[in-house]
Parts: C-alpha cells; sequence; structure tokens
C-alpha cells in the first residue's frame, strides 16, 4: 500500500508544475480529490487510491523509470511468469515495486547480462534492428575453431534461410578438446549463438552474455544485479 503524502507534493511528482506552483492551484480551487475540491493546504491523498483532478483533468502519477543490470544464472526463464513453474528472472530483484520486465532473452542455459526496466521506450530503442545495439557472449566451443570457420561467421552464414550480419570473432584460449571464443553480433534471433556455432560444426558448452555495447557485466556475482545511472544507458549504445 502506497503511504499517504501531501497533494502538492504528489502534484508535482506528476509533472503537473512545481511545488509551488501546485499550492497556488490547490489555494485557487482548481484540485479535487476523489470528486470533491481541496483548498487546504495539509491534505494528503494516497497515490493510487485517491482520484486527484487539476481542472477536471484527471492526474496520473508517472512511474519513474529505473534500470538494472542483472546477471542471470542458467535455470532463469526470462518472462514474467512461467506456466512450467520455472524461476523467473524478475524474481531476482528484491524490494522493488515497479513493474519491471527483462530486455529480450536469454536461453534457459544461458548466463549473463540482462537488462531489466519499466522502460518501454528504452527496451524498445535496444531491440529495434536499426539501432544495431551489439551484444558480446563468451562461449565455450566444442573444437579448435580455425581461421576459415571463424571467417565464416565474420562474414555472414545462411541460417535458417537469412543471412546472419557479420559478427566479431576473438579467440580467448583453448583447453581439452574445447576453444573460448568471444562473439559480438547486433541482431538478435533465437537461440542464434548457438545455432552459429552449431552450423559451423563447433557446438556450444557454455555460454555467457558480456556486454551490451560497451555496458560490461563486470564482476556482479551470479543472481545479483546493480541499479544502472544515466551514464551505464548511453554506453549500451556506444
Amino acid at each position: 500500500m502506497n503511504e499517504p503524502i501531501r497533494l502538492q507534493k504528489y502534484l508535482a511528482q506528476c509533472g503537473v508544475a512545481s511545488r509551488r506552483t501546485c499550492e497556488k492551484f490547490i489555494l485557487s480551487g482548481k484540485i479535487a480529490v476523489d470528486g470533491t475540491t481541496v483548498t487546504e493546504m495539509g491534505t494528503k491523498i494516497v497515490p493510487g487510491k485517491n482520484k486527484v483532478t487539476c481542472s477536471g483533468k484527471l492526474i496520473k502519477n508517472k512511474e519513474k523509470h529505473l534500470y538494472y543490470l542483472l546477471n542471470k544464472p542458467k535455470g532463469y526463464v526470462t518472462t514474467l511468469s512461467d506456466p512450467q513453474g520455472r524461476p523467473v528472472v524478475i524474481s531476482l530483484i528484491k524490494n522493488v515495486s515497479a513493474r519491471l520486465f527483462p530486455v529480450g532473452r536469454l536461453d534457459l542455459d544461458t548466463e549473463g547480462a540482462l537488462i531489466l526496466t519499466n522502460d518501454g521506450l528504452l527496451a524498445q530503442k535496444i531491440q529495434h534492428p536499426s539501432n544495431e545495439t551489439r551484444k558480446t557472449y563468451e562461449a565455450i566451443i566444442r573444437g579448435h575453431l580455425q581461421p576459415a570457420a571463424s571467417a565464416a561467421l565474420e562474414n555472414g552464414i545462411l541460417l535458417e534461410g537469412k543471412m546472419t550480419a557479420p559478427a566479431k570473432i576473438t579467440i580467448l584460449s583453448r583447453k581439452g578438446g574445447n576453444t573460448l571464443v568471444k562473439i559480438t553480433i547486433h541482431e538478435g534471433r533465437k537461440r542464434q549463438v548457438r545455432k552459429m556455432f552449431s552450423h559451423i560444426n563447433h557446438p556450444v558448452v557454455h555460454l555467457k552474455r558480456t556486454a551490451y555495447g560497451k555496458l560490461f557485466l563486470g564482476n556482479i556475482p551470479s543472481g545479483k544485479y546493480r541499479q544502472l545511472n544515466p551514464g551505464d544507458l548511453k554506453k549500451i549504445f556506444l
């Protein structure tokens, strides 16, 4: 339940005007609460419960936009609910009343960077193909990746009837019969990275997203998150 707040503060939070101007609106009889004109400065209302109007126009509280970068663990689905009863990523964000949602998706078995927000415009900007938002992954793949296979991904391959956009591939290390590679793409097809490596006969053993643009996951532990600031948001599109 929301806590009662002073009427002029609520009006200012909703973007009606400055708090001082909102006080003048109250004194002049422009403000009504649940249909009754209010002119007392000490009046308090409960956001979401009381109906507030200004000159007959309903006032709605502008929800503050929140942004979090989560290190998604394996076994969590990037949906708001799951009919199979599997855990959802939203359950990892604690003590936040805003209705958050994941931006894009990560497979059940894929770990790493996942943005959660209540800002639909930002989510649309990140996911829209025209913005070519880069996503970087680290993948452990079967076998030793050869230059020709790496070049194929960097040039684009025909995947399910459509060419993939050029990727950037960096071999990080080799251990045993596997290769650790870094891959950067800007598309968002379902299970795309896994399908790309399977196409060149190097199936993915382990996959983790490490960055959106230049917004890096860093040392956030698995299952934990940090709140993003305006500077962080700019890095997404670099």
